[in-house]
């Protein structure tokens, strides 16, 4: 017979691995959600540490009476880990990495002393392990050509939760941006495996025309996986996205700041024309690029206003008679229709009687005291006109407005 289970851990003939160091890279968020990526990692958990006479909330820290307070509590997160699945050297050597160090009482545009860099330990041997890895980390900045770390390496007093909305914000807040304020100078030196920051660019294919640039992180960011996921990795519209570091933007002209990730900015021949930190969801990525690529145009009025072309209008001269190939999504590149399926309905607007597979949506369209159905691209979502039930041999006519198409030859 089994003996009954217990749950008492006084009675459990085992070692534990658990343990926790206390962190401060600046805003709690972004630097909970990266150690919270690291394997081995059990759970981070923000919170408030190193202050005295100060009441530990957020409300209490961010009053501007203590932005300057050398007693004010840091913004930090409380990292427990498997030591048996990580060690302790590696998470603080991705504390390191995750932020930058050299900065006093700040991280980017984030300033007073709730943001400070600190690491405080729970007893002596990590106390030594954090002298050695800042050590290491101080040589790597020098040979970069940074100035002296100015982390606060202490003792644990006492860690404070911090309230409930700001634990997991990023995973509850899924359309905004993770503050990346890393230098770039990594503790891995494998050359056969060089970092992003290390990687030479060539900027000057972007000083010439129009470019979309994405501004990541080396490090985790949720919302530059969330960005690709739902937007780049279906893109194929004419105007390329460029992926790259805040450090990697030489020779361009940006003026938004770059220190969220992602950051996505539009540029003509080198310099700014549009950008926003955070997240773009495909409906506000798509209306920017149709903005940006289309201009005040019949073109934007139709995609985004659900406007609708000239009869017989130009694009329609030139696309109604092309040879065998594909009209595609002006903005996403999606194929859209074939001209196997094209014909002349005679109307003035280019007619097929079915659309490409799983590329447009159709939605119903009651405006002006009339019953349609509305189709738009499924990847962008701009509108291209309307269905109705009286093609040949009683298949469908697909109405659509050749403004917004581009088309590619077989």
């Amino acid at each position: 017979m089994m003996p009954k289970s217990s749950n008492s851990t006084k009675e459990m003939p085992a070692t534990t691995h658990l343990d926790s160091i206390v962190l401060g890279a600046g805003c709690f968020w972004g630097a909970e959600k990266r150690y919270q990526a690291i394997p081995g990692v059990v759970d981070a958990i923000s919170g408030y540490a190193d202050g005295k006479n100060v009441s530990a909330s957020y409300r209490e820290i961010t009053q501007r009476k203590n932005k300057y307070n050398e007693d004010n509590h840091a913004e930090v997160v409380k990292v427990i880990f498997n030591s048996a699945k990580v060690s302790l050297e590696t998470i603080l050597q991705s504390y390191y990495e995750g932020h930058d160090p050299t900065q006093l009482n700040r991280q980017g545009n984030d300033i007073g002393t709730q943001y400070r860099s600190t690491i405080l330990t729970s007893n002596e041997q990590q106390n030594d392990i954090a002298q050695k890895v800042t050590a290491q980390y101080q040589t790597l900045l020098n040979d970069a050509g940074y100035g002296n770390i100015a982390t606060k390496i202490s003792s644990l007093s006492k860690f404070f939760e911090a309230e409930q909305y700001h634990q997991d914000y990023l995973a509850k807040n899924p359309n905004g941006y993770c503050p990346d304020h890393s230098t770039g100078v990594k503790f891995d030196a494998d050359a056969s495996k060089p970092g992003l920051a290390s990687q030479k660019i060539d900027n000057t294919p972007l000083l010439t025309g129009k470019h979309i640039i994405v501004i990541e992180s080396e490090n985790y960011c949720p919302y530059c996986e969330k960005f690709k996921k739902n937007v780049a990795n279906d893109y194929k519209g004419s105007i390329a996205i460029n992926f790259r570091l805040a450090s990697q933007l030489k020779g361009l002209t940006i003026k938004t700041e770059t220190w969220a990730t992602p950051t996505i900015i539009f540029i003509e021949d080198g310099e700014e024309v549009f950008g926003k930190q955070g997240y773009m969801s495909p409906d506000y990525f798509y209306k920017a690029l149709g903005a940006f690529k289309l201009g005040k145009s019949e073109a934007f009025n139709v995609a985004f206003d659900e406007g609708t072309d000239s009869r017989f209008c130009k694009e329609y001269e030139i696309f109604k008679n092309t040879p065998d190939g594909v009209f595609i999504d002006k903005l996403s590149g999606a194929p859209l229709f074939d001209t196997d399926d094209r014909f002349n309905s005679a109307s003035g607007w280019l007619s097929f009687t079915k659309a490409v597979d799983g590329s447009v949506i159709e939605k119903p369209d009651n405006r002006y005291g009339m019953v349609r159905t509305e189709i738009r691209s499924k990847t962008s979502g701009i509108h291209l006109g309307h269905v109705f039930p009286d093609g040949p041999n009683g298949q469908p006519r697909f109405c659509i407005n050749a403004t917004v198409l581009e088309f590619k030859a077989r």
